[in-house]
C-alpha cells in the first residue's frame, strides 16, 4: 500500500472549512443510517482509491466480490485518486460513494471536519462487533470517538536485513537492541579511501523511504502527547530516536551520507538501495516482501522486529492502513455501507486479497484464516500484528502537519542546523499547540 509516502498533503486550511462545503444527499452527523439498497434496486456505487497498475486491478476484483450479496450493485473503480482529490471532490460537491485513502494521518481532519460521514449509527444498526478489528486498528480509524472510518487492510513496519552482508560482517543474527544496530551498522558499512559511502550498514537519514518519525517512535517508546498538548520534549523516547539517528550520521558524516542517498533509486522501483544490496538494514512495511521477490530475487532478506532500547520493547511495531469512508455528499450512503462493511469483515475477501497485494488482515478471523499465504519473511509482520505492542498515528485534527513539522525539524538536526536537541523540541511543541488552537477542533 505504500501509505506514507503515496498520500498527498492535505491542506489544513483547506480541511478546515470542509464543514462548510455543499452537503449533496448523504446526511449529516446527526442523520439516521442510510438503509440498504433493495435486492431489485439498480444502482452505481462510485468508489475512489489511491491504487494503480497491480495492486489496482486486485482491489477491483476484491471490490467485484461485493457482487455476490448486490449483484444489482454496479462498482465503478477510479484510480490514482489520492487525499487531495477527495478534499477536492467533496469542496466542489462531486463525491464518490466510498472513498480509499491510503493514509491514517488525516483521520482527525475526516472525522472533525465532517468530511467523511459518522458511521455509528450504522454500527449501532447492524450490531457490528468492532473487537473482530485489533485494539490498534480500532485507534487508527476513529478520532475522539467519532468513528468516520472502517480499515481495509493493514501495514506493519519491521526490520529487513540482507543476510549475505551481515553474515560478512561476522553478524550471525539480526540486531535487538539499539546498541546491537549502530554496532551492526557499522561493521556492515563499507567506505571508499576518499570516505565515500559505498554500502550503509543502516542509512539514518529520517524521511528517506520509510525511515520516519511516526513509523520509529514505537520502538523508541516516543510518546507524541502529554495532557493533551504536544509532548515532544517531554517524551525521553524522542530525545532518545533523534540521538541515535544523529549518532550515526555523524558515523557516516552528513556530507557523506547526502551524496550517498543522492545516488540512490526511488522508493517502489527496482533500483531501490536495499534491491541493489547498497545497504544492508532497513525498516520497512511487509509489502516490501513481495517487491523484493519480484525485482530483487537474489536478495537473500530476512525479516524481524526493529530493535529497542529495552529488551522488554522488543516486538514493539507501528501499524497504519487504508481506510474506507462514507464523504460527506455521497449519493448512495446506505450502499456505500454495505461495501465498507463487506470489505472490513468478508474473510475470504480480506485474505485474498491480502495474498495478492501483500498486506496484513486487519480482521483477527483473517489473520487465523488457513486459506492465509505467509511464508517466513510474512511472519514477522502477521506476529506483531497479533501483539499488544502494536502502535498506530498519533491523531490530531491537522492531519498530518504535526508529522511534517517533527520530520523537518529532525532533517534539521541531523545536518547540524539546530545545535540545541531540548530547546528545539520545545518549539516544535509550540508550533504543533498553535496548529491545532487554529484549528478549533
Amino acid at each position: 500500500m505504500r501509505k506514507h509516502t503515496r498520500a498527498a498533503l492535505l491542506c489544513v486550511a483547506a480541511a478546515l472549512t470542509l464543514t462548510a462545503c455543499a452537503a449533496g444527499k448523504g446526511g449529516g452527523a446527526n442523520s439516521d443510517a442510510a438503509a440498504a439498497p433493495g435486492k431489485d434496486e439498480k444502482l452505481t456505487l462510485t468508489v475512489w482509491s489511491n491504487y494503480s497498475d497491480r495492486e489496482y486491478e486486485e482491489v477491483t476484483k476484491a471490490l467485484k466480490t461485493f457482487n455476490q450479496k448486490f449483484p444489482n450493485i454496479e462498482i465503478k473503480h477510479e484510480g490514482s485518486q489520492d487525499d487531495d482529490k477527495i478534499t477536492a471532490g467533496i469542496r466542489s460537491g462531486n463525491t464518490p460513494d466510498v472513498a480509499l485513502s491510503f493514509t491514517t494521518d488525516n483521520i482527525g481532519q475526516f472525522c472533525s471536519s465532517g468530511a467523511f460521514q459518522p458511521l455509528k449509527a450504522y454500527i449501532d444498526r447492524d450490531k457490528v462487533d468492532l473487537n473482530q478489528l485489533t485494539p490498534a486498528v480500532q485507534k487508527y480509524t476513529e478520532y475522539k470517538g467519532n468513528r468516520c472510518a472502517m480499515p481495509m487492510l493493514t501495514d506493519v513496519y519491521a526490520m529487513y536485513y540482507n543476510k549475505d552482508m551481515l553474515s560478512a560482517a561476522g553478524i550471525t543474527t539480526p540486531p535487538k537492541t539499539l546498541d546491537e544496530l549502530y554496532d551492526a551498522a557499522v561493521k556492515a558499512t563499507k567506505k571508499a579511501p576518499n570516505g565515500d559511502i559505498e554500502v550503509a550498514g543502516y542509512l539514518p537519514t529520517m524521511g528517506f523511504y520509510a525511515n520516519r518519525p511516526t513509523i520509529l517512535a514505537p520502538t523508541f517508546g516516543a510518546e507524541w502527547e502529554k495532557d493533551g498538548k504536544s509532548g515532544l520534549a517531554s517524551s525521553p523516547g524522542f530525545t532518545e530516536m533523534m540521538t541515535f539517528q544523529k549518532k550515526l550520521v555523524d558515523f557516516y558524516g552528513y556530507d557523506a551520507l547526502e551524496r550517498f542517498r543522492a545516488g540512490l533509486g526511488q522508493e517502489y522501483s527496482a533500483d531501490h538501495a536495499f534491491h541493489q544490496g547498497k545497504i544492508a538494514m532497513m525498516v520497512d512495511g511487509e509489502y516490501r516482501t513481495a517487491f523484493l521477490k519480484a525485482q530483487a530475487p537474489q536478495i537473500k532478506f530476512g525479516t524481524a522486529p526493529f530493535p529497542t532500547s529495552k529488551p522488554a520493547d522488543y516486538g514493539t511495531a507501528f501499524t497504519t492502513g487504508t481506510i474506507m469512508g462514507i464523504p460527506k455528499g455521497a449519493k448512495n450512503p446506505g450502499a456505500a455501507w454495505e461495501l465498507i462493511k463487506h470489505l472490513t469483515f468478508d474473510t475470504d475477501t480480506i485474505v485474498g486479497l491480502s495474498n495478492a497485494i501483500k498486506n496484513v488482515p486487519s480482521t483477527k478471523a483473517a489473520m487465523e484464516s488457513p486459506k492465509l499465504e505467509v511464508d517466513e519473511q510474512f511472519k514477522t509482520f502477521i506476529d506483531l500484528a497479533k501483539s499488544d505492542k502494536l502502535k498506530g498515528n498519533p491523531v490530531t485534527p491537522i492531519g498530518d502537519a504535526h508529522i511534517k513539522a517533527v520530520t523537518d525539524f529532525s532533517v534539521s538536526y541531523q545536518s547540524g542546523k539546530v545545535p540545541d536537541l531540548a530547546a528545539g523540541l520545545k518549539e516544535v511543541d509550540k508550533n504543533i499547540d498553535d496548529l491545532i488552537a487554529k484549528s478549533g477542533k
